[in-house]
Protein backbone atom coordinates (compact mmCIF):
# COMPACT_ATOMS: atom_id res chain seq x y z
CA UNK A 1 0.00 0.00 0.00
CA UNK A 2 2.96 2.21 0.22
CA UNK A 3 2.92 2.51 -3.51
CA UNK A 4 -0.59 3.84 -3.67
CA UNK A 5 -0.53 6.29 -0.73
CA UNK A 6 2.80 8.09 -0.31
CA UNK A 7 4.18 8.89 3.09
CA UNK A 8 3.87 12.31 4.73
CA UNK A 9 7.66 12.90 4.68
CA UNK A 10 7.82 12.22 0.95
CA UNK A 11 5.01 14.66 0.33
CA UNK A 12 6.79 17.37 2.36
CA UNK A 13 10.06 16.83 0.49
CA UNK A 14 8.23 16.93 -2.83
CA UNK A 15 6.50 20.19 -1.82
CA UNK A 16 9.86 21.71 -0.76
CA UNK A 17 11.52 20.57 -4.01
CA UNK A 18 8.63 21.82 -6.06
CA UNK A 19 8.69 25.21 -4.24
CA UNK A 20 12.44 25.59 -4.87
CA UNK A 21 11.95 24.68 -8.52
CA UNK A 22 9.05 27.09 -8.73
CA UNK A 23 11.16 29.86 -7.12
CA UNK A 24 14.11 29.26 -9.49
CA UNK A 25 11.80 29.17 -12.50
CA UNK A 26 10.01 32.33 -11.34
CA UNK A 27 13.30 34.11 -10.68
CA UNK A 28 15.23 33.14 -13.84
CA UNK A 29 13.09 31.44 -16.46
CA UNK A 30 9.56 32.74 -16.07
CA UNK A 31 10.23 36.32 -17.31
CA UNK A 32 12.17 35.24 -20.41
CA UNK A 33 9.51 32.62 -21.24
CA UNK A 34 6.70 35.16 -20.75
CA UNK A 35 8.58 37.82 -22.72
CA UNK A 36 9.21 35.30 -25.51
CA UNK A 37 5.52 34.40 -25.48
CA UNK A 38 4.54 38.09 -25.51
CA UNK A 39 6.98 38.73 -28.32
CA UNK A 40 5.61 35.77 -30.27
CA UNK A 41 2.07 37.00 -29.65
CA UNK A 42 3.00 40.49 -30.86
CA UNK A 43 4.71 39.11 -33.97
CA UNK A 44 1.62 37.00 -34.73
CA UNK A 45 -0.64 40.02 -34.24
CA UNK A 46 1.65 42.14 -36.44
CA UNK A 47 1.64 39.43 -39.09
CA UNK A 48 -2.17 39.25 -38.92
CA UNK A 49 -2.41 43.03 -39.15
CA UNK A 50 0.04 43.05 -42.07
CA UNK A 51 -1.95 40.31 -43.78
CA UNK A 52 -5.17 42.25 -43.25
CA UNK A 53 -3.51 45.44 -44.52
CA UNK A 54 -2.12 43.57 -47.52
CA UNK A 55 -5.57 42.06 -48.18
CA UNK A 56 -7.14 45.53 -48.01
CA UNK A 57 -4.45 46.97 -50.27
CA UNK A 58 -4.94 44.12 -52.74
CA UNK A 59 -8.68 44.79 -52.75
CA UNK A 60 -8.02 48.49 -53.31
CA UNK A 61 -5.51 47.74 -56.06
CA UNK A 62 -7.93 45.33 -57.68
CA UNK A 63 -10.69 47.95 -57.59
CA UNK A 64 -8.30 50.57 -58.89
CA UNK A 65 -7.12 48.23 -61.68
CA UNK A 66 -10.72 47.52 -62.65
CA UNK A 67 -11.39 51.26 -62.70
CA UNK A 68 -8.31 51.88 -64.86
CA UNK A 69 -9.30 49.05 -67.21
CA UNK A 70 -12.81 50.48 -67.46
CA UNK A 71 -11.43 53.96 -68.19
CA UNK A 72 -9.02 52.49 -70.78
CA UNK A 73 -11.92 50.70 -72.48
CA UNK A 74 -13.94 53.91 -72.54
CA UNK A 75 -10.97 55.81 -73.94
CA UNK A 76 -10.40 53.09 -76.55
CA UNK A 77 -14.06 53.24 -77.59
CA UNK A 78 -13.88 57.01 -77.82
CA UNK A 79 -10.69 56.84 -79.90
CA UNK A 80 -12.27 54.27 -82.23
CA UNK A 81 -15.32 56.48 -82.63
CA UNK A 82 -13.16 59.50 -83.41
CA UNK A 83 -11.09 57.45 -85.87
CA UNK A 84 -14.25 56.26 -87.59
CA UNK A 85 -15.60 59.80 -87.80
CA UNK A 86 -12.25 61.04 -89.13
CA UNK A 87 -12.18 58.27 -91.73
CA UNK A 88 -15.74 59.15 -92.82
CA UNK A 89 -14.78 62.82 -93.03
CA UNK A 90 -11.69 62.00 -95.10
CA UNK A 91 -13.78 59.86 -97.46
CA UNK A 92 -16.36 62.64 -97.81
CA UNK A 93 -13.62 65.22 -98.44
CA UNK A 94 -12.02 62.93 -101.03
CA UNK A 95 -15.39 62.42 -102.75
CA UNK A 96 -15.97 66.17 -102.82
CA UNK A 97 -12.49 66.82 -104.16
CA UNK A 98 -12.91 64.11 -106.79
CA UNK A 99 -16.26 65.54 -107.88
CA UNK A 100 -14.79 69.04 -108.06
CA UNK A 101 -11.78 67.81 -110.00
CA UNK A 102 -14.03 65.77 -112.31
CA UNK A 103 -16.20 68.81 -112.96
CA UNK A 104 -13.10 70.90 -113.74
CA UNK A 105 -11.77 68.21 -116.07
CA UNK A 106 -15.16 67.91 -117.79
CA UNK A 107 -15.35 71.68 -118.24
CA UNK A 108 -11.80 71.77 -119.59
CA UNK A 109 -12.62 68.95 -121.99
CA UNK A 110 -15.76 70.81 -123.17
CA UNK A 111 -13.70 73.97 -123.73
CA UNK A 112 -11.05 71.99 -125.59
CA UNK A 113 -13.71 70.34 -127.77
CA UNK A 114 -15.31 73.71 -128.48
CA UNK A 115 -11.94 75.21 -129.36
CA UNK A 116 -11.13 72.30 -131.66
CA UNK A 117 -14.59 72.58 -133.23
CA UNK A 118 -14.10 76.31 -133.89
CA UNK A 119 -10.64 75.65 -135.32
CA UNK A 120 -12.03 72.90 -137.56
CA UNK A 121 -14.86 75.19 -138.74
CA UNK A 122 -12.36 77.97 -139.49
CA UNK A 123 -10.21 75.50 -141.37
CA UNK A 124 -13.22 74.28 -143.37
CA UNK A 125 -14.20 77.90 -144.13
CA UNK A 126 -10.67 78.68 -145.33
CA UNK A 127 -10.61 75.57 -147.48
CA UNK A 128 -14.10 76.32 -148.88
CA UNK A 129 -13.06 79.90 -149.62
CA UNK A 130 -9.88 78.74 -151.31
CA UNK A 131 -11.79 76.11 -153.26
CA UNK A 132 -14.47 78.67 -154.21
CA UNK A 133 -11.82 81.10 -155.41
CA UNK A 134 -10.15 78.39 -157.38
CA UNK A 135 -13.46 77.38 -158.98
CA UNK A 136 -14.38 81.03 -159.63
CA UNK A 137 -11.00 81.64 -161.18
CA UNK A 138 -11.39 78.64 -163.46
CA UNK A 139 -14.95 79.65 -164.40
CA UNK A 140 -13.87 83.25 -165.07
CA UNK A 141 -10.92 82.15 -167.14
CA UNK A 142 -13.16 79.88 -169.09
CA UNK A 143 -15.85 82.59 -169.53
CA UNK A 144 -13.42 85.42 -170.20
CA UNK A 145 -11.19 83.54 -172.52
CA UNK A 146 -12.17 85.61 -175.55
CA UNK A 147 -12.54 89.40 -175.83
CA UNK A 148 -16.20 89.44 -176.83
CA UNK A 149 -17.24 87.64 -173.67
CA UNK A 150 -15.15 90.07 -171.60
CA UNK A 151 -16.79 93.12 -173.14
CA UNK A 152 -20.24 91.62 -172.68
CA UNK A 153 -19.55 90.90 -169.03
CA UNK A 154 -18.22 94.44 -168.41
CA UNK A 155 -21.29 95.98 -170.07
CA UNK A 156 -23.61 93.76 -168.05
CA UNK A 157 -21.87 94.74 -164.83
CA UNK A 158 -22.09 98.40 -165.74
CA UNK A 159 -25.82 98.10 -166.32
CA UNK A 160 -26.26 96.41 -162.94
CA UNK A 161 -24.28 99.15 -161.31
CA UNK A 162 -26.57 101.95 -160.27
CA UNK A 163 -24.95 105.32 -159.96
CA UNK A 164 -26.55 108.12 -158.00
Amino acid sequence: MDLIIPGSGLIIWQIIGFSILLFILAKFAWKPILSALDEREKSIEDALKSAETARNEMANLKAENEKIIHEAKLERDEMLLKATETAKQIVEDAKGAAQTEGAKMLEAAKKAIETEKQAALEDVKVQVAALSLSIAEKVLRNNLADDAKQKALVEELIKDLKLN
